[in-house]
């Protein structure tokens, strides 16, 4: 059947649209107020160019072919956080901090849960050039208020720490193949999986390895990860960026999860994934990517934040649209002055076109502009 979509893929119909448009619009207006400028990278690019630095998932979530003109693998972009790193290291090579946005669809080979689409609708925004906290600090303050003008907001803030993997990993010993897989365990909270992971790994680092996975809560958890990990200059220094990241965002539902590392990848330190009512997933994942633009020519610190826009406005309260205005196809000034004041105050105005009379509330009328005593004034659209 001609009409079938691919599964997993879908049309947006216009009541979805709409919200999405309107939700969108919003957020890139709350980014720009914040000194974030939009950017459009393309839709397709050169495999390498997408995938690199970025790690076995992303390209095995991107959607691959050949260039017909230069003979060369290209892909479907599967995130947009590597071309916005390019467009920083690349085509502004800025000296000072940069602030960078995005809306636009991605396309991923297999949907994320059961449920999901392939093609999300991902907005993120991204800082580039401030090593400090201060970066962190103002990124995750950003995500909370796009959940809080999309009416979601975050009821739980979950912060990690790449660092403290990576230099546990380091001390273990282990192999690129063997890291992986401990990362996928620790990701599932298998402990079983990861004793037998870590089997033949020498205490104290197979016995911090295993206690990642309980390591989640509130602040008492650093207290708990300082006890149990081993004495290690670059542990304390992780757990401390983390004590400092929780103590200025007080304001926040924060909490602590050291063995969510989504985005390991390419992310380099402090990780984070928002959470809002009536989702058990995630709605919004970031953190620190320092070495990234490494990969395009120019490293510099990194930090931001990406969601699916469509997953966010389903769980918007969203306010039912109003109904447009019919008004009748008649030469007349003193209607289309009528129209025009309308439509400048924001209201939709059709016009009737001839010969379809009846079918004006299925195309979304429920006024109507009506001649009284001279004046064009606007009444409900009496049932047809």
């Amino acid at each position: 059947m001609r009409w079938v979509l691919p599964d997993h893929i879908q049309d947006v119909l216009p009541a979805e649209a709409d919200r999405l448009e309107g939700l969108r619009r919003r957020l890139l207006d709350a980014f720009r107020g914040h000194g974030y400028q939009l950017v459009m990278p393309p839709l397709l690019e050169y495999l390498d160019s997408l995938t690199t630095g970025s790690g076995q998932d992303l390209k095995l979530r991107t959607f691959k072919l050949v260039d017909q003109l230069s003979g060369r693998t290209m892909g479907v972009r599967a995130d947009m956080t590597p071309q916005v790193a390019r467009i920083d290291a690349h085509l502004l090579n800025r000296r000072g901090v940069t602030r960078l946005c995005y809306c636009a669809s991605v396309l991923h080979t297999l949907p994320s849960t059961l449920t999901a689409t392939r093609e999300p609708l991902q907005l993120g925004a991204e800082l580039y050039g401030h090593e400090g906290l201060e970066a962190d600090i103002e990124i995750i303050r950003l995500l909370a208020e796009v959940m809080r003008i999309a009416e979601v907001p975050a009821s739980r803030i979950d912060l990690g720490h790449v660092g403290l993997f990576r230099i546990l990993a380091a001390r273990a010993g282990l192999v690129p193949e063997r890291e992986e897989e401990l990362f996928d365990l620790l990701q599932a909270k298998d402990v079983p999986g990861l004793r037998d992971c870590l089997a033949g790994v020498a205490d104290p680092w197979r016995g911090a390895l295993l206690a990642l996975p309980g390591l989640y809560g509130g602040v008492e958890v650093l207290d708990k990860a300082a006890a149990l990990l081993p004495g290690d200059a670059g542990i304390a220094r992780a757990l401390a960026e983390l004590r400092d990241l929780a103590r200025a965002l007080g304001e926040l539902p924060v909490s602590f999860d050291l063995a969510d590392l989504r985005g390991y990848h390419y992310h380099s330190g402090i990780v984070f994934a928002a959470y809002g009512e009536g989702s058990p997933a995630a709605l919004a994942l970031g953190g620190r990517y320092d070495r990234l633009g490494a990969a395009f020519g120019r490293g510099r610190p990194a930090t931001g934040f990406s969601l699916d826009l469509r997953e966010l406005a389903l769980l918007a309260a969203g306010v039912p649209p109003r109904g447009a205005v019919l008004a009748p196809a008649e030469d007349d000034a003193a209607l289309a002055e009528a129209i025009a004041q309308l439509r400048a105050g924001g209201e939709i105005v059709m016009t009737g076109l001839p010969g379809h009379e009846g079918t004006w509330i299925e195309a979304g009328c429920d006024r109507q502009l009506t001649r009284r005593d001279g004046r064009w004034v606007v009444e409900a659209l009496q049932g047809e």
